[in-house]
């Protein structure tokens, strides 16, 4: 539970974050979202390899710069602030990977009474059976695309948080699966 609380604490800091910081000054940057994007991700991986992923263009480590927390978060953001990847890993719980996803999007109702639940399911990677919640969440005036993949590894609660600008719903929820559809587990 404790844990919970410091990944909605973490949740909360990105979606700030990305309100105060709604554009970019970066007038030049490129736009291209086609093949040279996907030649320019960056592999992740934890857990001495038992779990990996890749980030895409423009995302790099800032764990030492976001939060206190030091050899159980990992934050992977852009220059902006507005696309991150957080991973926490945890103490392993009794609860169920669907009863913890429940408990988390009733915390994310208390706080975000506008809160759109895209999806709350469960799916498998590489045999194993995790639960992904999807979300939209209002922070600061500013929507945000969530989703988080909660699984147990090796006796560990590993919680993974990708969070996108939600301006267009179904460009954010397809940055969001390409991360996901990386994600191994061995």
């Amino acid at each position: 539970m404790r844990n919970l609380a410091k990944f909605m604490g973490i949740t909360l800091l990105v979606a700030g974050l990305a309100a105060c910081d709604g554009k970019t000054d970066d007038k030049t940057a490129p736009v291209d979202k086609g093949a040279s994007a996907a030649a320019a991700t960056q592999p992740i991986s934890l857990l001495d390899g038992k779990v990996s992923f890749t980030l895409p263009q423009g995302m790099s480590d800032q764990s030492g710069k976001l939060g206190t927390q030091s050899n159980n978060m990992h934050v992977y953001a852009d220059s902006t602030g507005q696309k991150a990847v957080i991973v926490i890993v945890g103490d392993n719980t009794s609860d169920s990977l669907e009863t913890l996803a429940n408990r988390l999007q009733a915390q994310q109702q208390e706080r975000d009474t506008n809160l759109q639940v895209v999806t709350n399911k469960s799916i498998q990677v590489d045999g194993q059976t995790l639960q992904q919640l999807d979300s939209i969440i209002n922070a600061g005036g500013e929507k945000a695309y969530s989703s988080v993949v909660l699984g147990k590894i090796d006796n560990q609660l590993i919680t993974l948080q990708i969070t996108l600008p939600a301006d267009d719903q179904a460009q954010a929820q397809a940055g969001a699966e390409a991360i996901i559809s990386t994600l191994k587990i061995q």
